[in-house]
Parts: structure tokens; C-alpha cells; sequence
């Protein structure tokens, strides 16, 4: 899980901000009943949509490293909180946490109908909770120009985050936590190259969104964040098939069985019961990626009301 610490630290910095701001800033008319200033803060809650970009489901027989390759029908919710400073309009400084769920599935492509029908074949599928917490700069582009109506302002997002995360899958109706089976023999002599993965990573944001002044004091967002991660296991799935034959070496003898099952489910499309050692899981030269699409409501502090 995700320390608390980093989150409280930047929320508080934004507090801060916030409650100090009305006393340094220069006041100007926003409207008939408030002053503007040229600093203004917003807090408020998020919710919106939340999906994946890995090895795993997709739209199309060859995995693509793109949004083309995203299948909507793996869509889950989320939801979250966020703290934010703003300068006259132009910039921005954004602390947020979010929590949200990703998954994917081969068994999606069943309708597909290429000659090569692996993905579908291969038969893998993880579901995750994430939580993250990250630092953003906002920027509105034209803020820069005071003479036009800035009620609604596109503006674009970049920065840093931390996030956890655990891939699970289903068998015989239970979920198993994935990184404890060492499904592609992560951290084993005999795949040395092959690192275990760490639940905790950073990730970039970035994305863009519109704002919408409702009045001086609430903002209305619509806004699409993707993240850019540094790892390929997401969804457990990075390299190729390890021998089976290691897990009893390596896990004690229920874990063992439980990984073979997991690690290689094509026996569950009726391939036949083999050895594939070596042969294609994952492709790891394309990272996974997660993203999310969201509205967000805030109350906006720092404007004055007219005596």
C-alpha cells in the first residue's frame, strides 16, 4: 500500500497554500459581488472511468502499443480527491489521490476471427486495484490572454505519481495474488535478467482536460489522464513461458501447482498438455500503461466577496 506520508505532505503543502494565499495576493473585480486574485486554490473529489494498456485483451490478434489497441469493454470506475493552487489563470500546482481498478482478459477476442488466434489461445487475464498519489503542473494556455472569457479554459497536465498496485487472476472461482507465484520465474538463478517486480512504482502523468467556471466559487472539470509506467507487469505478463518443472524447486508443493495452473492456461482452450518452455507470454519491450478519464467538481478559495 501506499505510504500515507507522501500524500499527507503534499496535500497539507497545498493547504497551506491555500489559507495563506487571499492574505499576499492583489485583488481585482472577477464579477460584480467578488474579487479575483492572483492566487486562488480548489479542492474537491473526482470520478470517472478507468482502463489499461498491457499484453493481456485488447482489439486486435497482435498486440498494438497504442490507444487503438484498448478495449472499452474492460472499462472499470474510479474516484478520487484532489488539492490545487493556481496563478492568475496562466499555471497551476496539483496534489491528487485517485483509486480505481484495471483489468483485462484474452478470453475478450473470442470473436475474433484471425488466422493467428493467439492472444485469445493463450487464455491469461489479471485484475488490480490502483492507488496513487501524484504531484501536477497545470497549465492553461490562455490564461495568457486577460480580454477573453476564461469561464471555460482548455488547459494541459503533466507531473509525477507513485502507485501500488497487485495482479490477480480467477481459478476455480478464487482470486490469486499473482506476484507470489512467480509466474515467469522472476527473481529465480535460472532467469536472472528477470527481477521481481515492486508493487509500489513511480509513474508519469499526463494528459488535459477543460475547466469550467460554474461561478467564483465552484469549477467543473472534464479531464483524461494517461500514465506512463516503468514496468512491463501490470498485468504479471512480460517475457515467455518458464519450464514448469521449476515451480516444485522453487515453491512448496501447493503453491507450485497453483503457478503451473496459472502461469500457462492454454490447456483450458484445449491445447494440448505440453511443454512450450521458451515460447512467447508477454512482450516486453512495450511497457504497460494505465489511464483514466474523469470529472471533477471543486470549490474554489482565495476570491473575496464585495462588501
Amino acid at each position: 500500500m501506499i505510504a500515507s506520508k507522501p500524500a499527507c505532505f503534499l496535500f497539507s503543502c497545498l493547504f497551506i497554500c491555500a489559507c495563506t494565499s487571499p492574505a499576499i495576493s492583489q485583488y481585482y473585480f472577477y464579477n460584480s459581488q467578488y474579487y479575483d486574485a492572483l492566487f486562488t486554490a480548489e479542492g474537491g473529489l473526482s470520478g470517472g472511468a478507468m482502463n489499461c494498456l498491457t499484453d493481456l485483451g485488447g482489439r486486435h490478434e497482435q498486440a498494438k502499443n497504442s490507444l487503438s489497441d484498448v478495449n472499452w469493454r474492460t472499462t472499470q470506475p474510479c474516484a478520487g480527491l484532489f488539492a490545487a493552487i493556481n496563478y492568475n489563470g496562466i499555471v497551476g500546482l496539483r496534489a491528487e489521490l485517485a483509486f480505481g481498478q484495471v483489468s483485462a482478459a484474452d478470453s475478450i477476442l473470442k470473436h475474433y476471427t484471425a488466422a493467428d488466434n493467439g492472444r485469445y489461445l493463450r487464455n491469461l487475464s489479471f485484475s488490480s486495484v490502483i492507488r496513487e498519489v501524484s504531484l501536477l503542473a497545470e497549465w492553461y494556455p490562455l490564461g495568457i490572454f486577460p480580454s477573453l472569457d476564461l469561464s471555460l479554459c482548455p488547459y494541459l497536465v503533466a507531473g509525477a505519481g507513485i502507485f501500488d498496485f497487485n495482479p490477480q487472476a480467477v481459478l476455480n472461482r478464487t482470486w490469486v495474488s499473482l506476484p507470489a507465484l512467480h509466474t515467469e520465474g522472476e527473481g529465480w538463478m535460472e532467469y536472472p535478467e528477470r527481477r521481481p517486480y515492486k508493487l509500489t512504482q513511480l509513474n508519469v502523468p499526463v494528459g488535459g482536460g477543460v475547466k469550467y467556471e460554474l461561478g467564483p466559487l465552484f469549477t467543473l472539470r472534464c479531464e483524461f489522464i494517461y500514465r506512463w509506467l516503468f514496468t512491463d507487469y501490470l498485468d504479471d505478463v512480460s517475457t515467455t513461458y518458464v519450464n514448469p518443472a521449476r515451480f516444485d524447486v522453487h515453491l512448496n508443493s501447493p503453491i507450485a501447482a497453483l503457478a503451473e495452473k496459472l502461469a500457462d492456461r492454454r490447456r483450458e482452450r484445449g491445447a494440448p498438455s505440453a511443454n512450450h518452455t521458451g515460447e512467447i507470454r508477454g512482450n516486453s519491450s512495450n511497457k504497460d500503461a494505465f489511464f483514466s478519464v474523469n470529472v471533477k467538481c471543486s470549490f474554489v478559495m482565495g476570491r473575496k466577496k464585495i462588501r
